[in-house]
C-alpha cells in the first residue's frame, strides 16, 4: 500500500535584523525592489526580489560625487523615486560641514536604475536656502510637493517644511512650516521632527510619518500627521498631529531609538510592511550601530496606520506575502 505524504505546513521565516544602516528607503519597481541608505560617500542601491532576503543582496554604485563639491561628503538618506518615467534620488550633501547640508537631486531616465547613467540636476532649495536634510515627495490633487526636514544651520528646533515643485529638480515658491516639536517625546536629545515619509490608505487619506527627538537617543520614535479631507498641504492647520509616538523603542526586543523609516508593499500587493533602523541596545552610543529592520503593519478601524510594537530581535517572523 502506497501512504501519500502530507503537505508540508511549514512557512518560511525570517529574523530582523536584516542588515546593518541608518535611514532606509525601499522601493518596487517592475518586480524588484531597491534598497538605500545612507552610505556617506555615495549612492548606493541592494535590487532584490524578496526584502526578507534583504542581507543577501548584493550592492550597486549608481553615483560618487565629485570632489571638491558641495555635496562631496556627508550625503544622507538618499530615496529613490520613480516619477513621470525617470528616476530620481535626492539626497542631502555637504562639503564636509554639516551647516552646509542642503537637498540635492540626481536623474536616470533608464527603465531600470541600475542601469542607464545617473547626472546631477542640481540643488533643490526654497528662496530662503537654509540648512535642509530627509527631503521626500508628496504627489497630491495633481501637484507635487517636497517635504523635508530644515532649521538654521543645523541647530534645534529642528522642523518640517513643505513647497511646491514644479517639476522633480525644481522648488516653486516659498516653503512652508508644517510641524515643530511640541511634546516632550520629540525633543529627547534635541527638539527635532525629520526622516518625513508619506503613507496612503485604501481611502487615500494622507500620513505624514516622521521621526521625533534626537536619533542618538534611545526615545527616538515616530509620530504622525494626517492631512485633513480636503485640506491644503501647505497650511499647517490642515495637518493633525497625534499627541503620542505611533512606534517607539520596545527595551525587551532588544529595539532602541527606533525611527527613519519607508514603507512598501508585500509581492502580492496584500500587506503593507515597515522598514525602519534601531539599535539592538541601549543609551544610544554611535558606536552602538543602528540596523535595519522590517516588519509587517495594519489599519485601525478609523483608517489610521497602526505599527504595533517592534518585533522582539531574532524571532521567527513570517515572510512578506508573495514571497
Amino acid at each position: 500500500m502506497i501512504t501519500a505524504t502530507p503537505a508540508s505546513t511549514e512557512t518560511a521565516t525570517f529574523t530582523n535584523p536584516l542588515l546593518s544602516g541608518a535611514d532606509p528607503w525601499i522601493i518596487k519597481s517592475e518586480g524588484t525592489y531597491y534598497y538605500t541608505y545612507t552610505q556617506g560617500g555615495s549612492i548606493v542601491v541592494y535590487p532584490t526580489e524578496k526584502v526578507s532576503e534583504l542581507g543577501k543582496a548584493s550592492p550597486v554604485t549608481l553615483w560618487r560625487p565629485a570632489s571638491g563639491t558641495s555635496y562631496s561628503k556627508n550625503l544622507w538618506a538618499p530615496e529613490l523615486h520613480k516619477i513621470n518615467g525617470k528616476w530620481y534620488v535626492y539626497f542631502a550633501a555637504d562639503n564636509g560641514t554639516n551647516a552646509n547640508h542642503r537637498m540635492y537631486v540626481i536623474e536616470n531616465t533608464s527603465a531600470d536604475p541600475v542601469q542607464g547613467s545617473w547626472s546631477l540636476k542640481g540643488k533643490i532649495a526654497d528662496p530662503t536656502d537654509q540648512w535642509a536634510i530627509d527631503g521626500t515627495i508628496l504627489e497630491h490633487n495633481n501637484q507635487m510637493y517636497m517635504i523635508w526636514s530644515g532649521g538654521i544651520a543645523g541647530g534645534a528646533p529642528q522642523n518640517l517644511y513643505i513647497a511646491k515643485m514644479s517639476n522633480p529638480w525644481t522648488i516653486d515658491g516659498e516653503r512652508a512650516l508644517i510641524s515643530s516639536p511640541e511634546y516632550t517625546w520629540e525633543k529627547y536629545g534635541s527638539a527635532i521632527n525629520e526622516g518625513p515619509e508619506i503613507l496612503k490608505n485604501q481611502q487615500g487619506d494622507v500620513f505624514l510619518v516622521y521621526s521625533g527627538s534626537g536619533y542618538w537617543v534611545d526615545n527616538y520614535c515616530l509620530g504622525v500627521l494626517k492631512l485633513k479631507t480636503g485640506g491644503d498641504p501647505m497650511v499647517r492647520s490642515d495637518w493633525v498631529k497625534t499627541s503620542s509616538p505611533v512606534f517607539a523603542q520596545n527595551p525587551a526586543a532588544g529595539a532602541y531609538g527606533t525611527g527613519h523609516n519607508a514603507f512598501f508593499k508585500s509581492r502580492d500587493g496584500k500587506e503593507d510592511w515597515i522598514i525602519y533602523h534601531a539599535r539592538s541596545l541601549p543609551n544610544g552610543a554611535e558606536n552602538n550601530g543602528r540596523n535595519v529592520r522590517i516588519q509587517k503593519f495594519t489599519w485601525n478601524t478609523d483608517g489610521t496606520p497602526n505599527f504595533g510594537e517592534p518585533v522582539k530581535i531574532g524571532q521567527d517572523i513570517k515572510v512578506p506575502s508573495g514571497e
